[in-house]
Formats: C-alpha cells, sequence, structure tokens
C-alpha cells in the first residue's frame, strides 16, 4: 500500500502514519510512505521512521503545504510515478495538501489499471474554518467534494469532524464517512509517577511545591497562544507560584517572546522549544491548557490525559469528543480568557479534584486512543475494501 502525507511535521498526523506504516508490515501489508517538505520553523519528527528500513520512503521536496503552482504540478507528477513504479492495492492519503494531490494522482494511476487502487483519506481535522479567506475557503471544500466523490472511505477522527465535513461542507456521505479515533504508543505518557515528576522537575530547575500549567503545541495563529499568554497574565497577577511552560516553535516564537515581556510575565514563562520528550513536560507539569481556534482531535490533549495531567480547553472541533464529560477535564466556550483563567487557577488551588481528574482522563485516554485499536481499526477497514474477510 501507499500511504501519502504532506510532510512529517510535529503533530498526530506525523506520528499516526509513522506508527501505521510499521505496525500494518506485521499483518501483511508492505508500504510506500511518502512525504514531503517540512516548513520554515516546524519541528521535524521524520526521526520516527525506523532505521532498519522495515517500509519504503520516498520525499519528495516539491510536496509541502504552501500553494505553489509550479511545485505542486510537480509534486503530482512524482506522486504518479511513484504509484505506477509501487503498484500499490491501497492508497491512503494524510492531510490537505496531500490528500489533495495524492488522490488525484491516484485516479491516474487508477485509469491506466484493469484492477482499481482503493483510496482513503483521513481527515486529521480540516482547513475548511479558521485557516484561509472565505473565497478560499470555498474553492478548497469545492475541491474536497470532487475528491470525496471518488474516494472508496473517508475517515474522521472525531465524530464532531465528521459531521462538520457532512452537514457543515456537504464532503462525503454519513454512510461513507467514518470515524477512527487516532491512536498512539501511550506507554511512556502512562509510565509517568511521582518519580518521573520530580526528575523532570529538576531537569527544568522547577521548585517542587511550584505550579505549572503548560501550552505544547505549535507556535501559529490557529492554535492561538497568544491567549495562553493573556490567561497566564490574569493568572500569575493572584498567585506568584504560578509558572508557565511554552513547548513547542513556529513563526510566532518572536512575537510571543516580546508578548510576554509587554504583559509583565517574562520571568514566569519558559520558552521551551521543540521537544522530543514531551513526557518530561508532562511530567514537569500540573495542568496543560489548548487555546485553539480549531482542532481535530489535539495529540496534546490525549497525551496531557494518559499522563495524568487534566487539561482546560477551548470547547472547539473535536476537543469536546475526547473530553466526554466534566470528569476528565474542563472545556471553556471559544475564546473566553477570562473563564479560561478562572478555570485554571480554580483547578490549581484543588489538589485532591485536580489528581483525580487527571487518573480518570488516564484511564479513559489509554482505553480509547492506543495503537493497538488504531492499528486493528485500520487493518479492518482495509480487509473490507479488498473483499477479504476480516
Amino acid at each position: 500500500m501507499a500511504r501519502i502525507i504532506t510532510r512529517l511535521n510535529i503533530g498526530g498526523p506525523a506520528i499516526q502514519a509513522v506508527n501505521l506504516s510499521e505496525r500494518l508490515e506485521s499483518r501483511g501489508y508492505h508500504t510506500l510512505l511518502i512525504h514531503g517538505r517540512i516548513g520554515q520553523g516546524e519541528g521535524d519528527m521524520s526521526y520516527l521512521i525506523p532505521p532498519d528500513h522495515r517500509f519504503e520512503t520516498a520525499y519528495l521536496p516539491t510536496l509541502h503545504r504552501e500553494i505553489a503552482p509550479a511545485a505542486d504540478a510537480a509534486a503530482l507528477a512524482q506522486i504518479a510515478g511513484r504509484l505506477r513504479r509501487f503498484r500499490p492495492a491501497i492508497i491512503h492519503t494524510h492531510m490537505a495538501k496531500a490528500g489533495s494531490l495524492g488522490r488525484l494522482a491516484a485516479v491516474f494511476y487508477n485509469a491506466a489499471r484493469p484492477r482499481r487502487a482503493r483510496m482513503v483519506h483521513t481527515y486529521h481535522g480540516h482547513v475548511l474554518e479558521g485557516y484561509f479567506g472565505a473565497l478560499r475557503e470555498n474553492a478548497f471544500s469545492a475541491a474536497e467534494r470532487f475528491l470525496a466523490r471518488r474516494s472508496d472511505a473517508i475517515l474522521a477522527v472525531s465524530p464532531r469532524v465528521g459531521r462538520d465535513l457532512v452537514e457543515r461542507h456537504g464532503i462525503g456521505s454519513a454512510d461513507r464517512v467514518r470515524i477512527v479515533p487516532l491512536g498512539f504508543d501511550l506507554e511512556p505518557f502512562a509510565a509517568i509517577n511521582p518519580a518521573a515528576r520530580h526528575a523532570a522537575r529538576d531537569r527544568l530547575a522547577i521548585a517542587g511545591d511550584a505550579r505549572v500549567v503548560a501550552f505544547v503545541g505549535r507556535l501559529t495563529a490557529i492554535k492561538q497562544p497568544d491567549l495562553f499568554l493573556d490567561a497566564a497574565a490574569r493568572i500569575g497577577a493572584a498567585d506568584e507560584q504560578v509558572q508557565f511552560l511554552v513547548a513547542g516553535g513556529g513563526e510566532l516564537d518572536t512575537a510571543l517572546r516580546a508578548r510576554a515581556h509587554e504583559l509583565g510575565i517574562a520571568g514566569r514563562v519558559r520558552f521551551l522549544g521543540w521537544q522530543r520528550d514531551v513526557a518530561a513536560i508532562y511530567a514537569a507539569s500540573d495542568l496543560v491548557a489548548i487555546t485553539s481556534r480549531n482542532e481535530g482531535t489535539p495529540v496534546t490533549l490525549i497525551e496531557s490525559m494518559a499522563a495524568a495531567v487534566p487539561a482546560v480547553c477551548f470547547a472547539v472541533g473535536g476537543i469536546p469528543d475526547v473530553i466526554t464529560g466534566p470528569e476528565l477535564g474542563v472545556l471553556i466556550d471559544a475564546g473566553d480568557v477570562e473563564a479560561l483563567a478562572r478555570a485554571i487557577a480554580d483547578l490549581l488551588r484543588r489538589n485532591e479534584p485536580r489528581a483525580l481528574m487527571g487518573m480518570r482522563a488516564r484511564a479513559h485516554a489509554l482505553e480509547r486512543y492506543g495503537v493497538v485499536r488504531l492499528v486493528r481499526d485500520i487493518d479492518s477497514l482495509y480487509r473490507e475494501l479488498l473483499g477479504h474477510d476480516s
């Protein structure tokens, strides 16, 4: 099979693409993973590709997030060429650009074959709201509707993403859009214990009695990290023991550091950049805040829950499909920084309820978002599409 992803930048799609490529080998699938170029300032997760070459890979520098007609045409031709040589029975795309170019290449590939490859696309979220202006979003929606009609299965990572696609944007149909939650290797997070917490805090020079709130993710407009800083300023004004961690990078890094100085909290906020060992960040933290304008299913939320660190989040996208009850985390109306700050401050004061919430969140995440379940779900889907017994 061929798996095509725009790029292996830090985030859930890259983790899922590599995990599926690696773990499905033992179930009889041989994979070609096609991936493109990382954007400037993005963290690179290509290190996840195992060095023993248990599946094939192809790096295409012409494949990248930005719209660039010449490069996009070259990437389309290169993907089509790779498909002709590899001859996959299944073509599974991830992320918007790879979903467009990969499925177009699959249409050309199938036109020249007596037995067509099955086409699958995963929406890890979508770029149809909150990323671009109305004209572009309408054009993207029309293109996605065209491609959906030619896809054998459309996967959404949460029920809310699936409903958005069908009901708001007319992409796919209720019988073709399937809900397949993300799945990750959560063992490093589930293994976090008091000893790991002490070690992580020692490494970051954080006092044992400090209260720590973390933001983990890309420093981009859609994630709204500036609102995290605004909430931090409100919390810090009332509690001198609270410290804040920002683990991630992106185009807003410099502006956010300046913003922290303007708010008078530069001494309370640690900008850590991209971190490979994010488990240590959760281990050092008491709470995680998610301030995004839109989300599919945020990896940060699943990881923090598995680490038994509760999250306070804006209730956008697929987040309410993960925090399904108040015992698992706190949901705030989107953009309400005052309510976000109050909820964080309240939970920081209540140690026992916060710890209980963390343990319940851990149990929920491990049951629903483990990688073994994901591999089982995808294997079952592929066999169904290929006409085999599951």
